[in-house]
């Protein structure tokens, strides 16, 4: 591998440039609508921070052609470019949109001062209210006679919370001055739940609806919402019918024989429709049904002021383009990964980076014997399924997953120090560093493992130095596999180090000083390449590297010293699973050593998906139905696992040693964790 990358580096430097560009072009061709709109990021201030978000406006929206226009934005951990689909369809129809990053999410910062427990109702309870405020004043925006905004807020999850807020808050605008902002709303993934908390509750909503035209989106295999039931138990990955439901029929208006996606007039004017597709949460980002539902909402709220400009207001909704951006966002993205191999090649040539290079030490080869092949495998299996089989308990720091760690870790425990006193016992004339080194590094790991467990509650707390929520679950379920797996790679290496004759040398990570820098320094300096490029990507093109929630997104300062904490922690993580995957994988040659690697890594966590939403899929209840957000979040953290574990593997065949890869996936993959997530920045 590393002679066929020094010899085709320069091809491959070629290919990923041409990936990224030309997916970027055709990624902007589409977004722009084959621009015939105009995609700006804009900010503004508010009274609570800054708001940021793509503007979408179409040929000819303007002063002189102002037109119906539709805010619209994403959920909890995520951002703007999560509504790609509705902000593509929509301004091709000729509305404007603008795709809004909620506050302390993307490139929006909430500027105002809170504790830990009120963190999670400072971003989404005022974000679209002042977002709506913001746009309503724009002259390219539409109102009718009466000063009435022909203006649409609409959201996913969090987003449609927001959005309910908004227009409670527009009803008492209305109340004082005659007029509303807000035409519209249309929510999906989103009940009234969350609202509840802070005294919107269904009634309370509904009497705010007014005479306005509102839809929801309630698909019937969403993770959180439309089951009262189901989340009074706190298992809420089931199948629902929201339509069917009390709260449902209210918000229709309570009308007989309801059914999904047909329009239902109040008594006070108002249109009310549920749209009922066959999806979990996260789907509705990525669905051409739920696309079509909303261009098919729009169509018939603005289809009093449609602009006679708007030349395809009448589309037909199946006519959907903006798959086409996410796919060639994804041959950029693709582009972007491939990028890192030539550039380390070539990085590792220059004076003091080719200190990188090491010696390349001979393989580990497997055990011989029937026995050994056995008990290997064995270990081999359960480091590949445990990350997955814990992974509930883990991100949730609770359940049975984290008594039977606590309990591994105590036996590993004392066996390791009965071994460390026989051992020193019968060390006879060996060296004293040969016979304990391995029941110390077993005493300390196991002692480690313990503390995560028993202190799990103080461990990654949210609050002003972690201060993105989930990436702390993330982190915990990360140091929590490194220290169970260096119980067992220790364990491996002592139970076949005489009859393999394995040496430490062998797994990659005893090296000088030197080689240690350089491939820190390399590591750094490509990322850092990547990220530029990115962010011309970002000006130029106005579009990043992403598929579905899996993203390389340009970030802000704040994410950059947010990263610099949470780095020294995926370090660990990456250093143990990197001299694990090569040193169980090196002797497996070509795609099927990828495949291994990967396998161990993530081959879990697949398995943990499969059953999870297929048994849901299946019977109506997933296989951990109250595991709603920690199982979502894999659909992003897989695929960055898997580059992951390509970096680990190439960049040791290229180097002889685990640490260039190590670098940069802990540089690179902390960067695109932190930049995808809710960062709090008023933590105090």
């Amino acid at each position: 591998m590393s002679d066929f990358i020094k010899n085709k580096r320069g091809t491959l430097f070629i290919i990923a440039i041409v990936l990224i560009l030309g997916g970027s072009i055709f990624a902007h061709m589409f977004n722009t609508s084959f621009y015939s709109t105009n995609v700006d990021r804009i900010n503004f201030e508010t009274n609570r921070g800054e708001l940021s978000g793509l503007l979408y406006k179409p040929e000819g929206a303007s002063n002189e052609d102002p037109r119906p226009t539709i805010i619209t934005t994403h959920g909890y951990l995520n951002s703007a470019e999560m509504q790609d689909a509705p902000a593509i369809e929509l301004s091709r129809r000729g509305y404007v949109v603008l795709a809004l990053d909620l506050y302390d999410h993307g490139h929006s910062i909430n500027t105002t001062e809170f504790g830990p427990s009120d963190a999670f109702f400072t971003f989404w309870t005022t974000a679209m209210d002042d977002a709506a405020n913001y746009m309503y004043e724009q002259d390219y925006v539409l109102k009718d006679e009466e000063g009435n905004g022909i203006l649409a807020v609409a959201g996913h999850s969090m987003g449609g919370f927001s959005s309910t807020m908004a227009v409670v808050e527009d009803e008492k605008f209305f109340a004082e001055n005659g007029y509303r902002k807000i035409h519209s709303v249309l929510s999906m993934g989103s009940d009234y739940s969350f609202t509840s908390y802070v005294g919107v509750t269904p009634d309370v909503a509904f009497k705010s609806h007014g005479p306005r035209m509102v839809g929801k989106v309630a698909a019937h295999y969403d993770d959180f919402f439309f089951d009262s039931q189901a989340r009074e138990t706190g298992k809420t990955v089931v199948y629902k019918d929201y339509i069917q439901t009390e709260e449902g029929q209210s918000f229709l208006g309570n009308p007989s024989n309801p059914e999904s996606g047909e329009i239902y007039t109040l008594d006070n004017g108002g249109k009310r429709v549920i749209y009922t597709p066959s999806e979990i949460h996260p789907w509705n980002h990525f669905s051409a049904t739920t696309t079509s539902h909303q261009i098919d909402f729009y169509t018939t709220a603005f289809n009093e002021y449609t602009s006679p400009n708007q030349a395809n207001a009448n589309l037909n909704p199946d006519n959907q383009i903006w798959f086409y951006k996410e796919l060639s966002e994804f041959i950029a993205m693709l582009g972007f990964f491939l990028l890192f191999i030539p550039l380390v090649s070539y990085l590792i040539n220059l004076p003091f980076l080719a200190n990188t290079k090491t010696k390349i030490n001979e393989t580990i080869q497997a055990p011989k014997t029937t026995g050994n092949k056995l008990i290997y495998w064995i270990i081999l299996i359960v480091s590949a399924l445990f990350p997955a089989l814990l992974f509930p308990a883990l991100m949730s720091k609770s359940g049975t997953g984290m008594t039977i760690l606590k309990y591994f870790s105590l036996v590993v425990l004392a066996i390791s120090i009965i071994a460390l006193v026989i051992a020193y016992m019968k060390k006879g004339n060996k060296k004293i560093s040969s016979v304990i080194l391995g029941p110390i590094g077993l005493i300390i790991s196991s002692g480690i493992l313990y503390w995560l467990i028993t202190n799990a509650s103080e461990i990654f707390k949210l609050g002003s130095f972690f201060n993105e929520p989930t990436t702390n679950q993330i982190i915990y379920w990360a140091v929590t596999v490194t220290a169970v797996l260096t119980i067992l790679t220790i364990f491996t290496h002592y139970l076949f180090k005489s009859s393999g004759n394995i040496s430490l040398k062998q797994y990659g990570f005893v090296v000088n000083w030197k080689s240690i820098l350089s491939a820190l320094i390399t590591a750094a300096v490509s990322v850092v390449i990547g990220y530029i490029l990115l962010f011309i990507i970002d000006a130029v093109f106005k579009t990043d590297f992403r598929f579905w929630t899996w993203a390389v997104k340009t970030f802000e300062t704040r994410h950059v010293m947010s990263a610099l904490r949470y780095m020294p922690f995926f370090f660990l993580y990456f250093y143990v699973t990197g001299i694990t995957v090569n040193a169980n994988t090196e002797r497996t040659k070509g795609w099927k050593g990828y495949l291994l690697g990967c396998s161990l890594i993530v081959g879990g966590l697949v398995i943990y998906m499969i059953l999870h939403y297929g048994v849901l899929f299946m019977t109506g209840t997933a296989m951990w139905p109250a595991q709603a957000l920690s199982s979502i979040l894999l659909f992003a953290l897989i695929p960055t696992l898997i580059v992951a574990t390509f970096f680990n593997k190439i960049f040791y065949k290229m180097t002889g040693n685990v640490y260039t890869g190590v670098f940069v996936n802990t540089i690179l993959m902390t960067m695109m964790t932190v930049a995808n997530t809710t960062l709090y920045t008023g933590l105090g």
